[in-house]
C-alpha cells in the first residue's frame, strides 16, 4: 500500500513495507536557547538538561482484496505491532547521544501465501500456516549531535542497522542545521546512505520448478495435482543474481517565522535507488499464458520485475498559524514524482486545541491521490512479452483518506515518577485509513516521555 512507501500508511514498502507505521508515531524535538551575544557568553544553557526516555508503540491492522503476493488478488490482511524505545543522553552542555531501538513484529495472511501449499486447500483468500506468515524487523539507530556555543549551528551523524528474515540494512549519514536572523530563520541539509541486502525467497511453485531442473518432478508437484493447464511451464522465471539495494538521499529544508502567529517551512528531497528494487515473492500472471491451478490457488507465471534504478523527488511545504492561546492550525502539502511515472499529492491538516495547561486534543485529516506507475497492471493484464511488470496496487492509481484524533497530556512539573524518572508527557493517537482500491486500516499509536530527575 502507498503508505508503506511514503508514510505510515501513505509513504514507503519493504524497507517501505515495514516502514508503513512510522509516519504516525510521535516525533520528539529539542529546543535550544542561548544568550544573544555569542562573543560575550557568561552562562550557557545545556542543550539537553538530563536523560530523556521515550517509550513508543503502535498497532496497525489492515485488510484489502489486492494482494501483491497473489498477483493482484486475494487477502491483504496484516497486523503489525511496533514497540520502540528512544534514549537521549546529554554528554555535556553541547553534545547529545541518542539511541533508538525497535521491533516491528507482523503477521500477514498475504505474505503467508508465498507458500500456500502447506494446507489441504490452498487459496489466495486464506492464510497458510507457513514460516512466512509472520516476521520481525529489528532496528537500531545511534545518533550523535553537537551544538555550537551560540546554539546557531547544530551538526549530527548517525549509524543505523536493521534485519529481518529476508532483508538487512546498514545506514549512515549526517546533517547540518544553521539558525540566523535572531533564530527566526533555519536551514537544514542532510545526507543519508542505506546499503541493503536481500536474502530472496520466491513463490513456492516457482522455487520448486526451478530447483528441480525446470520440470514438475519433486517438491509440491509430487503432493498436488495441477488443474487447468496441466503443462505448467513458467519459462520467464529466473532467480535474481543481484541481491543488493542501495539508497542515497539528500534533504534540504528552510523554515521561517514570518510573524508572531505565522511560520512556514519548505523542503526538497532527492533520492536515488539502485539494485534489486522489485520484491522477489510477489507473483505476476500473464493474460497470454494458460492458467494452471493447485486447488483454488493459481500458479505464478513469473515474479514482479522492475527497473534496477529509481529516482524520487518529493517536495512540499508546511504552514502553521497560531490562532490564539487555545488553537493552532497546522497544514502540510507534498508533491512527489519519480522516473517510474508515479506522481502523487498529499494534503494534511491538524488542529491542536489546548483544553488546559495539561491537555491538548488534535483532530486531523489527510488526503492522498496517486497516478500509477507505467509498469503496473491489474491481475492478468500483463503479457509475457513485456520486460517490466507488477500487479502491486501500491503502484496503482488510487485515492486515500485518513481521519484521526489525538490526545496529549503534559505534566509540566513531572510530578508523576517512575524510579528516578519523572513523567513529562503522554501522547495517544488513532487514525482510520481508507483507500479507493478496497484497502483500509486502523492505526493506534502511543508515546510516553520520562525525564531523569
Amino acid at each position: 500500500m502507498e503508505e508503506k512507501q511514503v508514510a505510515v500508511v501513505d509513504v514507503i514498502k519493504k524497507g517501505m513495507k515495514h516502514k508503513i507505521i512510522i509516519a504516525l508515531l510521535l516525533t520528539c524535538s529539542l529546543s535550544f536557547s542561548q544568550e544573544k551575544d555569542s562573543t560575550n557568553i557568561t552562562y550557557k544553557k545545556r542543550v539537553l538538561e538530563s536523560v530523556e526516555v521515550d517509550f513508543l508503540a503502535s498497532y496497525y491492522k489492515q485488510d484489502g482484496i489486492h494482494s501483491a503476493v497473489s498477483g493482484g488478488k486475494g487477502t491483504e490482511d496484516l497486523t503489525d505491532v511496533t514497540p520502540t524505545i528512544v534514549v537521549a543522553v546529554p554528554l555535556n552542555d553541547d553534545d547529545i547521544l541518542t539511541v533508538d531501538a525497535g521491533i516491528s513484529a507482523y503477521s500477514s495472511a498475504s505474505s503467508s501465501n508465498i507458500n500456500p501449499f502447506d494446507t489441504n486447500n490452498p487459496s489466495p483468500w486464506q492464510a497458510s500456516s507457513g514460516a512466512s506468515q509472520s516476521d520481525a524487523l529489528t532496528s537500531l539507530v545511534v545518533n550523535y549531535s553537537h551544538s555550537s556555543d551560540d546554539r546557531n549551528t547544530v551538526w549530527n551523524a548517525h549509524l543505523s542497522g536493521s534485519v529481518e528474515y529476508d532483508y538487512s540494512s546498514l545506514g549512515f549519514g549526517g546533517g547540518l542545521t544553521k539558525l540566523f536572523n535572531d533564530k527566526n530563520s533555519e536551514f537544514n541539509i542532510s545526507a543519508n546512505v542505506y546499503l541493503d541486502t536481500w536474502s530472496p525467497i520466491y513463490p513456492k511453485e516457482l522455487q520448486d520448478y526451478k530447483s528441480n531442473g525446470n520440470n514438475l518432478n519433486g517438491g509440491i508437484f509430487n503432493n498436488y495435482t495441477i488443474t487447468g493447464n496441466t503443462a505448467y511451464n513458467p519459462t520467464k522465471f529466473s532467480f535474481h543474481e543481484n541481491k543488493n539495494r542501495n539508497s542515497f538521499a539528500l534533504s534540504l529544508s528552510f523554515s521561517q517565522i514570518v510573524t508572531r502567529k505565522l511560520q512556514f517551512s519548505i523542503f526538497l528531497d532527492v533520492l536515488q535507488q539502485q539494485g534489486l528494487l522489485s520484491t522477489p515473492y510477489q507473483r505476476v500472471y500473464f493474460s497470454d499464458v494458460a492458467d494452471s491451478f493447485i486447488n483454488e490457488f493459481q500458479l505464478a507465471d513469473d515474479i514482479e520485475r522492475l527497473l534496477d534504478t529509481r529516482f524520487k523527488l518529493p517536495m512540499g511545504a508546511r504552514f502553521n498559524y497560531y490562532v490564539n492561546e487555545r488553537l493552532v492550525v497546522r497544514t502540510y502539502y507534498r508533491y512527489y514524482t519519480d522516473n517510474w511515472n508515479i506522481s502523487s499529492h498529499t494534503m494534511n491538516i491538524e488542529l491542536p486545541v489546548k483544553l488546559s495547561d495539561k491537555f491538548t486534543v488534535f483532530p486531523m485529516y489527510r488526503y492522498y491521490t496517486q497516478q500509477q506507475s507505467k509498469y503496473f497492471a491489474p491481475y492478468e493484464q500483463h503479457v509475457s512479452t513485456e520486460e517490466y511488470y507488477t500487479s502491486d496496487y501500491d503502484l496503482s492509481t488510487f485515492n486515500a483518506n485518513q481521519i484521526g484524533f489525538g490526545l496529549n497530556y503534559t505534566d509540566i512539573f513531572t510530578n508523576a515518577k517512575v524510579w528516578k524518572f519523572g513523567l513529562k508527557n503522554i501522547d495517544v493517537r488513532y487514525n482510520y485509513y481508507k483507500r479507493s482500491d478496497g484497502l483500509d486500516a486502523n492505526i493506534v499509536s502511543f508515546g510516553v516521555k520520562f525525564v531523569q530527575q
